[in-house]
């Protein structure tokens, strides 16, 4: 069934209207009059709709049954990956946003590579949330997770430590295992990520993170890609919170 995000202001008593981008895309798809489809408000909610008319700039729909989002998880995690290069960061963001990351943030840590100017920040950021909401719609989610660019690494480990719970993934630490920092402890509301660049994280970096608070914890003895450890260590933690718990 096809999914549009439509904000409140859309939503009115047992109608909905849609607008923009997606009402082009409505037309785009050939969905007619009669045709039933969903809608998301961006905050939970999912709304079934029956098409009633599509026009050049709008469409417009019946509500049929309101009921909650079944995409989110229970538990909010954010993702903070440092900045890439190519396009790794589109794909950092849309399997973030597929495995039921709230959030994305990517930051300029000591050994990036790519190191974009406030300018080009805004204009990727502007295309990776576009990449996001079409991750969301693809993946059933009831939110559009936010995605940012931090700017500096120290201001990534400062916004991670507002979660009960902030991991650093880091290839050199030999002692704390995932699961150990996950063990023992009632399930968190809030959890961060924290994965490196192309080269890994300076020595200095993890020293920082771990005085500042952060569990810096290890994903195993594989080295993963920069574009691959966010989404593994997502998988683990919603796969340990239960969160996948109907595909096992």
């Amino acid at each position: 069934m096809h999914r549009f995000f439509v904000a409140a202001p859309g939503i009115s008593g047992a109608a909905v209207t849609i607008s923009g981008r997606d009402a082009e895309h409505i037309r785009a798809l050939r969905i007619r009059r009669g045709e039933i489809f969903t809608v998301c408000d961006g905050a939970g909610a999912d709304y079934v709709c029956r098409m009633t008319e599509v026009g050049r700039g709008s469409a417009s729909a019946e509500i049929l049954e309101k009921r909650a989002s079944a995409g989110e998880p229970g538990v909010r995690c954010t993702v903070y990956a440092a900045f890439s290069k190519g396009d790794r960061p589109e794909a950092v963001v849309r399997k973030s946003v597929e495995l039921g990351a709230a959030a994305v943030s990517l930051f300029i840590s000591a050994r990036c590579v790519a190191r974009p100017d406030a300018a080009a920040q805004a204009r990727r950021a502007e295309r990776l949330r576009i990449v996001a909401e079409e991750a969301a719609k693809q993946s059933g989610r009831g939110i559009i997770p936010e995605v940012s660019i931090s700017g500096s690494f120290e201001e990534a480990v400062r916004d991670a430590l507002r979660t009960e719970l902030a991991l650093f993934f880091y290839e050199e630490e030999r002692e704390l295992a995932l699961r150990q920092a996950l063990g023992g402890t009632p399930a968190p509301k809030t959890v961060s990520i924290i994965t490196g660049p192309e080269g890994g994280f300076e020595p200095g970096e993890a020293e920082l993170a771990a005085s500042a608070g952060c569990r810096v914890v290890s994903l195993g003895p594989r080295i993963l890609r920069c574009d691959t450890a966010p989404a593994a260590a997502l998988t683990c933690v919603m796969m340990y919170y239960g969160q996948f718990e109907r595909v096992v």
